[in-house]
């Protein structure tokens, strides 16, 4: 093993999804408010996030979001287009409120770099590169300490897709043999098991929408996390 993929909502940013949710949908429906109905922009913007989300074809995520949000909004998408890009430049920003940086997570980032791993981030990429880089910040790194970021502009599946995971590692140029893959969602990171990745469950803001039993090669809290990592050779 020697590349760490790392989730990072829950994972290397602390967070309650549920907090965040209603924090970051209460922020971009006061700033679309002259546009549409914050419910039904909501509504909207999930029902194109779920068609991102179970797509197979070999279009980016964000093509695949603004075709189906321009039909949802009656073909007027580029009234909405530049005001996304503000609003990830600005008004997204109140939603730092939401988050926590994690002190062992920043510790442990720092110590496999120093010990020569690869450390990338495979976050859901359901977001614009800004917005993945805004909370990069905010769980207190920067976007250049790591080798890799997944995002909505360059990936075309999401998870829980497993091409997902098999785009991932042909673009990191990587075995799932040397891979170990955080989260802390029981299906959309535990089901890199399926291509022969191994996987450690972050269990302090621990997703388990389905309910279900899960198996996992390694889990722990952060704390448990870090010493994890302070086991793991030089490489």
């Amino acid at each position: 093993m020697n590349t760490i993929l790392f989730d990072l909502d829950g994972t290397l940013l602390s967070m309650d999804a549920e907090e965040f949710e209603k924090s970051y949908f209460n922020e971009i429906g006061k700033s679309f408010s002259d546009l549409m109905e914050p419910m039904e922009l909501g509504k909207h913007i999930w029902g194109a996030t779920k068609a991102m989300v179970s797509s197979l074809d070999e279009r980016t995520n964000e093509e695949v979001f603004m075709e189906d949000f321009n039909i949802r909004v009656n073909n007027r998408l580029h009234e909405f287009m530049y005001r996304f890009d503000d609003f990830y430049d600005n008004e997204f920003l109140r939603v730092q409120n939401s988050v926590n940086p994690e002190e062992h997570m920043i510790k442990s980032v720092k110590m496999l770099k120093e010990k020569g791993y690869n450390v990338v981030v495979v976050t859901n990429p359901l977001f614009p590169i800004k917005a993945i880089h805004h909370r990069i910040r905010w769980a207190g790194f920067e976007p250049e300490d790591f080798t890799y970021i997944t995002s909505f502009e360059k990936n075309h599946y999401c998870k829980p897709q497993i091409k997902f995971y098999e785009e991932v590692l042909k673009d990191i140029n990587k075995t799932s043999e040397e891979c170990l893959m955080v989260g802390n969602d029981t299906v959309e990171d535990l089901v890199a098991k399926n291509i022969g990745i191994k996987t450690y469950l972050i269990n302090n803001n621990i997703l388990n929408k389905s309910q279900k039993s899960y198996i996992t090669d390694y889990e722990g809290n952060y704390e448990e996390f870090y010493k994890f990592i302070e086991s793991l050779p030089c490489i």
